[in-house]
């Protein structure tokens, strides 16, 4: 809990930084949550840099997913995702029961709206992992019961 509660201070302090700094609108909206999700990007590159250095070579895609929901998302958010889903055609879904950015806001309806400016940062956190893995993919999250969620991730065939 000690090393929990700086991590989410920091990513409640960098949400309001940066809709702070940009003027409200619709299209700065968006621009934040791009540089949000850059954000994320960057640091999913080196930490899974740092976790995978010891580690031997994955088989295929769903090694490597495994290896997020477990490895990784333990890394982060300190607990394995609840639930991994996947068609083989490489779309994945990693469900969250009780995701951690999430868990401060009300349990509420009012706050679903917030919600997306919550998970731009883990969505890149996510894409840049699996980027240096050398998996290209598309992440995106949706809520519809707080503080759960699920991370759609569909990866794109070189």
């Amino acid at each position: 809990m000690a090393d929990e509660a700086p991590f989410q201070f920091l990513h409640n302090e960098v949400i309001q930084y940066i809709y702070k700094s940009a003027d409200s609108g619709d299209t700065e909206h968006g621009r934040n949550i791009s540089t949000l999700e850059s954000m994320g990007f960057r640091v999913g590159q080196g930490l899974i840099e740092r976790l995978t250095k010891d580690t031997a070579r994955f088989k295929d895609e769903l090694d490597i997913m495994k290896f997020v929901c477990k490895d990784f998302w333990t890394c982060v958010f300190k607990k394995q995702i609840d639930n991994l889903r996947t068609n083989h055609q490489g779309i994945y879904v990693l469900q969250d029961n009780k995701f951690r950015l999430l868990s401060q806001l009300s349990a509420g309806k009012q706050y679903l709206e917030q919600a997306p400016k919550y998970l731009a940062f883990s969505c890149g956190l996510v894409r840049g992992a699996l980027s240096n893995l050398g998996v290209k993919s598309i992440v995106t999250a949706e809520v519809s019961i707080m503080p759960a969620c699920k991370f759609q991730i569909m990866i794109q065939k070189m």
